[in-house]
């Protein structure tokens, strides 16, 4: 089958671009024809004011990826719709409204006669978690004219179809798809360490105020002192109101800021420097930073927002708590600082096997190449 993916890949950074190069490696693998149409330039700077590329790759490339789109260059959209159509399948990842402008172009050059390409569009998120104005109606325009709408969660599954009645509209569990790091070794050397005096938390990736860093300070607050928190990844707008909260908290002492994006290479020494990762999102879809520190063998606290608990068993490999709830957070906290508690949990972590996953995954997606002819 030919396969067209659109979305981000090396050198955008992120879990967005992971999926899509390991998604074309998985579908090449299986047989198929596949390339990435990505991007030379996503957003304009002033949408995204963080890192957008890196120099170091996060995985293995895709070798056919073709970075030919920009977000300047409207004409490039209708062409790329034209040159994949001999296409049996093209993949829209959809990670903001801000791609659907370019997304419907590609549509459009994809032409209207019978038997064009099929479509579906991967949502990593429907809509963002910090919406703009516009964001509801494109991304209603983009699921209307899709042939088939992939989700992450039973909870966007109804929104899709909320937005898009007569869509034909997946849930499918996204399947990992790490940073390349050496994690098995980690892990084996993880399990003869003794727990330490301190309990020592992460709080992992870009920071934005739905993955409720704030709600995390507060509660730890109230936790034992010898809990103390390192927060590494880039700040959405800066660390001035983190450190302002910090200082009101009287945390100095406790918190370690670690600003800005950090490569796979350094990711290792991070989770092994961490006794839990701790994910107080207030929303969430879904996200790959409990998988990825499992694979580290660490235990993950995390609230109950979208899908974020669905990957940590309760009282086995982690703790669950209630979104945007401080006193429940704290109860966690105070849980994992325990050094019989710690131990329990970290002994209980597992790596999760990716390929049934991604088995699973790919099987719905190929699918929608076959239910006939294109919209």
């Amino acid at each position: 089958m030919r396969i067209a993916l659109i979305g981000p890949a090396h050198p955008y950074k992120g879990g967005g671009a992971r999926h899509t190069t390991e998604l074309a490696h998985r579908l090449a693998a299986a047989g198929h024809d596949v390339i990435i149409e990505s991007w030379r330039a996503q957003y304009p700077r002033r949408l995204y004011p963080g890192q957008q590329t890196v120099d170091e790759p996060d995985g293995e490339p895709y070798p056919r990826t073709h970075r030919r789109l920009a977000w300047y260059r409207p004409d490039g959209w209708l062409a790329a719709g034209r040159r994949l159509r001999s296409a049996d399948l093209v993949v829209f990842a959809l990670l903001t409204p801000l791609q659907v402008p370019p997304y419907l172009a590609v549509m459009a050059g994809l032409g209207r006669r019978p038997g064009r390409p099929r479509t579906a569009v991967i949502c990593h998120n429907v809509l963002p978690h910090e919406r703009r104005p516009g964001d509801v109606a494109l991304t209603k325009a983009l699921l209307k004219h899709a042939d088939t709408v992939i989700t992450h969660s039973a909870a966007q599954a109804a929104q899709a179809r909320e937005l898009a009645p007569g869509a034909t509209v997946l849930t499918v569990r996204i399947p990992p798809h790490l940073p390349a790091t050496d994690h098995q070794n980690h892990r084996a050397e993880r399990s003869s360490v003794p727990a330490p005096a301190r309990c020592r938390l992460l709080f992992f990736g870009i920071v934005r105020p739905y993955k409720g860093l704030d709600v995390l300070l507060r509660a730890l607050a109230g936790a034992p002192a010898h809990v103390t928190l390192t927060v590494a990844g880039e700040f959405w707008g800066g660390t001035g109101a983190t450190e302002k909260l910090i200082a009101d908290l009287s945390l100095p002492d406790r918190v370690t800021l670690r600003p800005g994006y950090l490569p796979a290479t350094a990711i290792p020494a991070l989770f092994a420097a961490a006794d839990a990762l701790v994910m107080p999102y207030r929303e969430a879809t879904a996200s790959q930073n409990a998988l990825l520190a499992f694979a580290h063998g660490v235990p993950v606290i995390t609230t109950t927002a979208g899908a974020l608990a669905e990957a940590v068993r309760d009282g086995v490999d982690g703790l669950t708590c209630a979104p945007d709830d401080a006193e429940d957070l704290l109860r966690a906290l105070i849980q994992i600082s325990d050094p019989d508690t710690a131990r329990r949990l970290r002994a209980g972590v597992r790596a999760w096997d990716p390929e049934p996953c991604w088995a699973a995954y790919l099987e719905p997606l190929l699918a929608a190449a076959d239910r006939g002819p294109g919209r």
